[in-house]
């Protein structure tokens, strides 16, 4: 873990902190992993003690190019987000994708499967012309350190991986999936109401919020390790869900591409029945 010059008087046990200098940024995206940082006031002063914050469009004025760690929302879908997210990169000696769309591109990356930017363009923007490109993640164009997943971001997860940064620990995601979450708040087995949900395959994180609602897992956060998404499609397809259906939710936020083209490969060019 790369560490930070500048401390401050926080200490965790008699341990003088960094404080990093931290900048957000945001791509194509609706900035709603921004506003999460913001929404949980009863630890929002607690989280910003960790930090120094020098670039945040959501909530301050000033902003500074002087910064150690970036938090980039959002997947590149323009020509100057490429240039902008480069030179973020070299300035940066971290750089954090926030969320499904900079981690797998989100629900931006639908577009990408009419397989004809041109008809899309018409049929969004009309005459009006529009500079846009395939929905990507910043992978695609810049090494990225570190990922936190969902749409939008859970705040808790955020606290605890800028807290283990701040002190130089190493940074772990869950290893196991939302059903095991879901599970432990003893929630029914969506399933069994006759829900499409890929929990069984969906890395944990957020505490099953879907699924403790009633609404089933649409795998914002990605696959779980080692996940069996050929066996969870069986299950689907045994349970009567169309393969229309289980599409839709696999390619919704685009954690699980690569299996979503294996599978229409083998099904047939688009996926159809």
């Amino acid at each position: 873990m790369k560490s930070f010059a500048k401390t401050s008087l926080k200490s965790f046990l008699g341990v003088p902190l960094a404080r990093p200098r931290v900048a957000f940024f945001e791509l194509s995206s609706c900035e709603g992993c921004q506003l999460q940082l913001l929404n949980n006031e009863a630890t929002l002063l607690e989280f910003l003690a960790l930090l120094e914050i020098v670039r945040f469009r959501e909530g301050m004025k000033e902003a500074s190019d002087d910064y150690e760690i970036a938090f980039v929302e959002g997947s590149v879908t323009r020509k100057d987000e490429e240039e902008r997210l480069r030179n973020i990169r070299a300035q940066a000696k971290i750089v954090v994708a926030l969320g499904s769309c900079a981690c797998f591109g989100g629900v931006n990356q639908l577009k990408n499967r009419f397989h004809d930017l041109e008809w899309v363009k018409q049929e969004v923007y009309g005459s009006w012309p529009v500079d846009t490109q395939e929905a990507k993640p910043l992978s695609a164009f810049i090494a990225v350190d570190l990922e936190i997943y969902g749409c939008p971001i859970k705040k808790e997860e955020v606290e605890r991986i800028v807290t283990d940064l701040v002190l130089g620990q190493q940074v772990r995601h869950p290893q196991y999936p939302v059903c095991m979450e879901c599970k432990a708040q003893e929630n029914i087995c969506l399933f069994d109401l006759g829900e499409p949900c890929l929990g069984p395959v969906t890395r944990a994180g957020c505490d099953a919020w879907c699924p403790s609602n009633r609404l089933g897992c649409w795998g914002c956060r990605g696959p779980a390790p080692e996940a069996n998404l050929t066996q969870l499609y069986a299950i689907m397809r045994d349970r009567g869900i169309s393969q229309e259906r289980i599409l839709d939710r696999l390619e919704c936020f685009g954690g699980f591409a690569g299996f979503v083209a294996d599978l229409k490969k083998e099904k047939g060019e688009e996926g159809k029945e």
